[in-house]
């Protein structure tokens, strides 16, 4: 054990007892192509034993934003692991690939490995919802950058798809449906409008009772994760455009699975919005147009399809638990307009 980098802040033997930790979660990640090298220098991957002819490897990166910031308020650390992986992976399938391996980066003020734990096991929870192995992560204790108690976390995700089959905007069509698949709530964007409306603005208690749960916990709620039923959906329809819904709403996500002379008419009331953004909305007098222009509102994603394979695609994804509904059609006219 080092005395002084001990005094400077940084416990290394709680870095030890951290990895420790971890080990198991790491291990329930496993898939075809994961290499044991865990612990080395860099994480492996074995893409010769996917079978895939033209490999285009498809990369993703983000964090879970200040949605962090509601996590430290509950003291709960064992989902937000979940965000970082959903919001890397979710943006990779867009694309028409499947996430393969994903690593983890974590920055802290003070290493306790019990908190560690906790955020590598939600990670371990997204990875094993989207088929991905997690190969590798970094652990910083950085104690004059982060507050006792607080941290930042983010990961790299990378996918893999036949180039023949990846999704591309020249595919869509006028006229072609558009599929909502329903969210989890609000997901990992427009947090600091969520903080600002409900515990600056108003003060609330995020341990008040809402809908059965409390207030904190509804917000807390993890990102969904879509691989699973989307990948089935794609090996039977050829899916014309996918939009992962996330910072920007229906107004800036939607369109960018569109060629830019396209837009979409989409029909209100053909799914339900979460009460959450109800809730947030006349708690903080908000425009209904900036509601959609910040969050998802119910739509955590949307396949855009040709009419005659509509019914089928919603019988998979129902067939893998997802609640899904025809939304919209493509229109000739760019932006989005209602119905």
């Amino acid at each position: 054990m080092s005395d002084h980098y001990s005094s400077a802040g940084v416990n290394l033997e709680a870095g030890y007892e951290s990895v420790r930790r971890i080990k198991s979660h790491i291990d329930r990640t496993r898939r075809l192509g994961m290499v044991d090298n865990i612990g080395s220098f860099g994480g492996l991957f074995d893409l010769s034993l996917l079978n895939i002819k033209e490999p285009v490897l498809v990369s993703g990166t983000d964090g879970v934003g200040t949605k962090l910031k509601v996590a430290f308020m509950l003291d709960r650390h064992d989902t937000v692991g979940i965000d970082a992986v959903a919001m890397c992976v979710n943006d990779i399938l867009a694309q028409g690939a499947q996430p393969i391996y994903f690593l983890d980066y974590i920055a802290i003020g003070k290493n306790k490995p019990e908190v560690i734990e906790a955020l590598v096991k939600g990670v371990a929870d997204g990875c094993v919802q989207s088929d991905c192995a997690l190969i590798g992560g970094e652990t910083a204790e950085m104690p004059d950058m982060y507050t006792e108690g607080e941290y930042d976390i983010a990961g790299f995700a990378v996918g893999v798809a036949e180039k023949s089959r990846l999704i591309s905007p020249l595919n869509v069509k006028t006229g072609q449906a558009v599929i909502g698949l329903a969210s989890s709530g609000i997901h990992s964007n427009g947090f600091s409008l969520v903080r600002k409306v409900l515990f600056k603005d108003n003060q609330l208690d995020p341990k008040m009772e809402f809908n059965g749960s409390t207030l904190g916990e509804t917000i807390l709620t993890p990102t969904k994760i879509y691989v699973k039923p989307v990948m089935a959906v794609l090996k039977e329809i050829k899916v014309a455009g996918i939009a992962h819904i996330t910072g920007g709403g229906f107004y800036e996500n939607m369109p960018r699975c569109l060629q830019e002379t396209q837009g979409l008419k989409i029909t209100k009331g053909t799914w339900e919005i979460p009460s959450i953004f109800g809730y947030i909305q006349t708690l903080g007098n908000i425009p209904e147009k900036e509601m959609f222009n910040v969050f998802n509102m119910g739509i955590g994603m949307i396949l855009v399809v040709d009419q005659a394979d509509v019914e089928k695609t919603l019988t998979i994804l129902r067939s893998h638990n997802e609640t899904a509904s025809v939304i919209g059609e493509v229109t000739d006219t760019p932006g989005i307009v209602w119905a």
